[in-house]
């Protein structure tokens, strides 16, 4: 087995190489390892769920398909490396550099797709990667690895440009994070928190807790099947899965008829919502044993009977207010259920469970009131609003929004990370500045510096071919 100094002498010499490649060949071999990702998805997420035993075959395939088109649509045409802007008018010039070797740190929930984004996004901007797996992901990780090797052969790249720890260890991983240039840490809070003390810069995630909520006048069957596709993914392993649900108190028998049709089961029996609560959280940490199982095989562990079709268990959010642990985040197919009596207090509901747990990751709304949505936007510490979406495979990134494509979510200085939304390949480059003096560029005089007037005050900036407020949001499909 390698040594970590041997896995970075390696990429340093191999990035020093590839740093010299046209933009034409980085958007070739960027490509190929999507491509190869998805033509692969099959095995790959066969073997994700055989390895780490959570989740399950359907929703990874569909992942590593999904996430592999996302990315590489949102790559093309990017300029990365050399001259990347110029800007006439204020006389900038930019010049795209690699940083040089980048960490990258998978979870064991998304290894195929975390290690794809990552390799994309270094080597887009010219850089070398090496991937630390999860102990109980590495024969994934490897395989994957592998099989993009084996496709960018044709290609010829450096041999070293992308590489992984064969035998993953926190010990190892620490130490390729304080030898690697800069380090993407997506996963368990501990891991982040260490990549921060690596002395190395970082890119880090926090955990999610999504609260949505569902507004009047909207079409409650819609939404109920997008939250429920969304907190069923995969047995609710994504950071940004619906934890919970919560609706104006008219409408609660319509939102649980509509769960039922959507194969959700409701409880609030508070003995079996205190014994799920056990159940999830142990000693206050998540029980590995129920993240990413079925509803029916958390159901049954707890010997409660639930049709064996049952997608999500929906809990009475308002018998959790006093168990705390429920209104955290869950990691598996369970969503909390709260009804409201006025907007504010739909808000307010959301903020009480995320300054518990999520501050900076996300918030849903399902509604086609812009004055709800902007409200909520203000009022929640949080990094991205999800209008109208299942937030699970919109949050990173989708053909219906304009976040970011990628698998790292940052939380911002809320959730303690200086990565404030989608982590991407501008978040891996170095960037040099020319500045040329502007054509008709002075000195303004002290009169005109200080004059009140341009003041931001009150006003609010309209961006022509914005949201038009006259008319509703729109609802995709």
């Amino acid at each position: 087995m390698r040594t970590i100094d041997e896995l970075v002498l390696a990429a340093r010499k191999a990035q020093a190489e590839w740093e010299k490649s046209n933009q034409r060949r980085i958007d070739s071999v960027v490509r190929e390892i999507g491509k190869t990702v998805y033509d692969n998805a099959e095995e790959l997420a066969r073997l994700t769920v055989e390895e780490t035993g959570v989740g399950n075959y359907e929703d990874n395939l569909r992942q590593d398909k999904r996430k592999a088109c996302i990315i590489w649509q949102s790559l093309k045409g990017k300029k990365s490396v050399g001259i990347i802007r110029r800007d006439e008018e204020s006389g900038l010039v930019e010049i795209a550099k690699p940083i040089g070797v980048v960490a990258a740190i998978l979870p064991m929930t998304i290894p195929v797709t975390n290690f794809m984004s990552n390799a994309m996004f270094a080597l887009k901007s010219g850089n070398a990667v090496i991937a630390a797996p999860h102990p109980k992901s590495m024969r994934t990780v490897a395989a994957t690895v592998s099989a993009v090797l084996r496709a960018l052969r044709k290609w010829e790249i450096p041999e070293g440009l992308i590489q992984t720890l064969e035998e993953p260890s926190i010990e190892l991983t620490k130490e390729l994070m304080s030898k690697a240039d800069v380090i993407v840490a997506t996963g368990g809070m501990p891991m982040v928190k260490s990549a921060y003390s690596s002395g190395k810069p970082a890119f880090g995630v926090g955990p999610g807790n999504v609260q949505c909520i569902i507004d009047r006048d909207v079409d409650i069957d819609d939404a109920i099947a997008k939250i429920v596709d969304g907190r069923a993914f995969n047995n609710g392993l994504p950071c940004a899965c619906e934890q919970a649900v919560i609706v104006h108190e008219d409408d609660r028998e319509k939102v649980l008829q509509s769960f039922n049709r959507n194969k959700a089961f409701f409880i609030d029996n508070p003995q079996t919502i205190r014994m799920l609560a056990d159940a999830i959280y142990v000693g206050g940490i998540l029980n590995r044993e129920c993240m990413g199982v079925s509803a029916p095989e958390l159901a049954a562990g707890l010997e409660l009977a639930v049709p064996p079709d049952t997608r999500v268990l929906v809990l009475d959010g308002h018998g959790c207010d006093s168990i705390e642990e429920l209104r955290k985040e869950k990691l598996s197919p369970v969503t909390l259920f709260y009804t409201y009596s006025n907007f504010d207090e739909a808000v307010a509901i959301a903020k009480a469970n995320i300054l518990l747990q999520g501050r900076g990751h996300s918030v849903a709304i399902h509604s086609t009131n812009q004055k709800h949505v902007e409200q909520l936007a203000m009022a929640i510490p949080v990094t991205r609003v999800i209008v109208n979406q299942c937030a699970t495979t919109s949050a990173g990134g989708s053909f219906l929004n304009s976040f970011g494509a990628t698998t790292t979510l940052g939380t911002g200085f809320w959730g303690n990370t200086a990565l404030a939304g989608n982590l991407d390949f501008t978040h891996l480059r170095n960037i040099t500045r020319i500045g040329y003096a502007p054509a008709g560029a002075r000195v303004p005089s002290d009169e005109e510096i200080w004059n009140e007037q341009g003041d931001a005050g009150e006003s609010t900036h309209h961006i022509s071919g914005g949201v038009d407020e006259t008319r509703p949001l729109p609802v995709p499909s």
